[in-house]
């Protein structure tokens, strides 16, 4: 029998504890709910939903979390009515006009992960150029998540691999989940340490499938566009007080924090 060596990929525990989380991700929803609660058209509540995202980048970066990443259009999100997402690409379009001089001004760097090929050449270059401007920015990295699915980013990682063995620079026996690791998007951000989801629902919806393997969740009823900073407190607060595990027992993390003290 072959001797097998650890997984190279499993957490590494003591880099993904703290009270303050590392990486925050966070699935928007509610904004077309919102707005109908207070007879709006829902491009009303996307217009809010867009103000509350900048008081919740403001809000983390004070606290000092290192990453925020946003799903902000999913692979599925094409289905929706054409007008809903043609005022989605506009809201997109004139963010990045508006936002991406305070981002930068604030040292906070801007990144998309997704499949741009479906979006019109400007936008992709838009895309493109708030990255180059804004990529020496170390405050605080802000990961926009536009044409994404999880399952994409696993798909697109496997072919990676699949084209690295074809061609012959890669070992498919070799292929493990830390090389599947370093193909997903996110590859070169840290571990993602809380989920956030608004709006009620109590499902991942096809987000960062991998990355939230050893995740903490959390859902909350709160619409998007009232997910203020005071909400975004009470997530964090509630995952400092969460004992982060990884496959270990409490008892064994217990023992572990008696020795080093």
């Amino acid at each position: 029998m072959d001797d097998k060596k650890p997984d190279s990929s499993a957490p590494d525990i003591d880099s993904h504890q703290g009270t303050v989380p590392r990486h925050v991700a966070i699935i928007m929803d509610g904004n077309n709910r919102w707005a109908r609660r207070r007879g709006l058209p829902g491009a009303e509540g996307h217009r809010a939903g867009e103000r509350t995202l900048q008081k919740v980048i403001r809000r983390a970066a004070r606290h000092g979390v290192e990453v925020v990443t946003l799903f902000a259009f999913s692979s599925e999100n094409w289905r929706r009515p054409q007008d809903e997402v043609n005022h989605l690409m506009g809201l997109f379009v004139n963010a990045l006009g508006q936002r991406v001089d305070q981002l930068h001004d604030n040292r906070v760097r801007l990144r998309f992960i997704g499949d741009r090929s479906a979006f019109d050449p400007a936008l992709r270059d838009g895309m493109a150029e708030a990255e180059a401007r804004t990529a020496g920015n170390d405050r605080m990295t802000v990961v926009v998540a536009v044409n994404y699915g999880g399952q994409w980013d696993l798909a697109q990682a496997a072919a990676s691999l699949a084209r690295e063995a074809r061609d012959g620079g890669l070992d498919p026996d070799r292929i493990d989940t830390a090389a599947l690791d370093q193909r997903v998007s996110t590859a070169d951000l840290p571990p993602l340490d809380l989920l956030i989801r608004t709006g009620g629902e109590q499902r991942l919806s096809n987000f960062l499938l991998w990355q939230a393997a050893y995740a903490e969740l959390y859902f909350t009823p709160a619409l998007w566009p009232d997910f203020d900073g005071d909400e975004l407190d009470a997530a964090l607060a509630d995952y400092a007080g969460r004992q982060r595990r990884f496959g270990r027992s409490g008892e064994q993390l217990d023992a572990d924090g008696e020795a080093e003290c």
